[in-house]
């Protein structure tokens, strides 16, 4: 594994691990400064971000990550320490479903996710735990890179970069950064006013608005008073029966009062903004969508994750030579599992015949569990060896050893007829 590095306790908090008589900052090749602020407004806030987010994260946490050994065309499962920590527990703290959710909603909240690697003393590594800063930024010192983390509480964090998983997301002008969320500022305060607006003509509504005429003259203070009294009585909370009485000296004239609000189709368009923003769609927030959805939404924003994820984890966990061996880290998913049953039980009959799903995989397709004998695979007789199919066909000949099939048959029966050859040609 990689180098030994002193655990993730002795640097939080601590002095920062950056000699500061050789730090400067890191240099961008577009003149931008290397420092990432989390944008002033939360779009964490909204409901409707929340929602989509949400939606997003809790099904890629359902993520399901694998030490994998690629060899000679094939792909050995290697499993091992690093895939225990990130299939059960990658810290003291979270679930491995908990910290596939934190990261990936780190990463929509502020296009940037960050997870600070923690290797023990003998350089093994012992947990992975996102880091979640208000400010960010990138320092040299003696050619090395670090990334220093500034909390709202104001405490401080440096470790180097290439100790850290970095996602982005909207990575464009930056050459290090993703970037903000400040293009989805407008449509979130479109959509608070439109809160408010439906808050006030509700409350509006609620009271009794209007004025009072008397007959008589009276004084200043006197029409104060009465007005006073009128608003005590009648426009207390109290007075549930919304009926007010006056005499014969004063006369109530209401005004009517018809606050506007927005309509649901015009709120479902501003909300439909800010789902494509997520590129996604009120289906999947609301779980109602269809197969075919579910599939569009897995190729557009579940497996860019998941391919994100691996390269990423890849790179950072193992050593050039390591991945030179072909080890790698993946993040795979059961797409099956939203298929409808038509589609699950097509393709156990269509596929499970070549011998490519043994008995426990297609049962694990319809959710029960695994039986005794069941990794066994079984195959029909109906499919033959590629390299042996001549063998197999009729009417054609294929050498074997220098002869043809009916030169060896020949020797075989001595007759010359095709004995056996006929009784062993398969289905084709």
């Amino acid at each position: 594994m990689k180098k030994e590095k002193r655990s993730l306790w002795s640097r939080l908090f601590g002095p920062e691990p950056v000699p500061k008589k050789d730090e400067t900052q890191f240099q961008f090749m577009n003149n931008f400064v290397p420092v990432f602020h989390v944008f002033g407004e939360d779009p964490y806030a909204s409901d409707i971000v929340r929602g989509a987010i949400h939606a997003i994260a809790q099904n890629a946490a359902k993520l399901k990550p694998k030490h994998i050994r690629r060899a000679d065309r094939d792909i050995q499962h290697v499993g091992g320490h690093i895939e225990r920590l990130l299939t059960l527990r990658p810290n003291q703290f979270m679930s491995a479903y908990d910290f596939l959710y934190k990261v990936v909603t780190q990463l929509y909240s502020n296009n940037n996710a960050f997870v600070y690697i923690n290797y023990g003393a003998d350089g093994r590594i012992e947990g992975f735990y996102p880091v979640d800063a208000s400010t960010i930024e990138l320092v040299e010192a003696g050619s090395v890179l670090y990334v220093k983390f500034t909390f709202a509480n104001g405490k401080k964090l440096a470790a180097e970069y290439e100790d850290f998983i970095h996602l982005r997301r909207f990575f464009s002008k930056s050459d290090m950064f993703g970037e903000s969320n400040e293009a989805m500022i407008p449509t979130l305060q479109l959509i608070t006013t439109t809160d408010e607006g439906i808050a006030n003509a509700v409350k509006s509504s609620a009271f009794l608005r209007g004025l009072i005429q008397y007959t008589a003259m009276l004084k200043d203070e006197d029409l104060k008073k009465n007005r006073d009294r009128f608003v005590a009585d009648y426009m207390d909370v109290s007075n549930n029966g919304g009926i007010a009485a006056l005499d014969s000296k004063a006369e109530y004239k209401e005004l009517k009062n018809d606050p506007k609000m927005i309509d649901a189709e015009q709120m479902s368009a501003i909300e439909e903004k800010v789902y494509k923003y997520f590129n996604i769609n009120k289906k999947i927030v609301t779980s109602s969508y269809t197969e075919d959805e579910w599939n569009a939404f897995y190729e557009s924003v579940i497996e860019p994750i998941a391919i994100q994820l691996s390269l990423e984890f890849t790179y950072k966990l193992f050593t050039e030579r390591e991945q030179g061996f072909g080890n790698e880290i993946i993040f795979e998913a059961n797409r099956l599992q939203y298929a409808s049953n038509t589609t699950k039980i097509s393709m156990v009959r269509d596929i499970m015949p070549l011998g490519i799903l043994s008995k426990n995989e297609a049962r694990e397709i319809f959710n029960l569990s695994s039986i005794e004998g069941g990794d066994e695979f079984v195959q029909t007789l109906n499919v033959v060896n590629a390299a042996k199919a001549d063998q197999y066909q009729v009417g054609e000949e294929s050498t074997k050893g220098g002869e043809t099939i009916d030169e060896k048959e020949d020797d075989e029966t001595g007759d010359g007829s095709q004995g056996d050859v006929e009784s062993n040609v398969g289905s084709t």
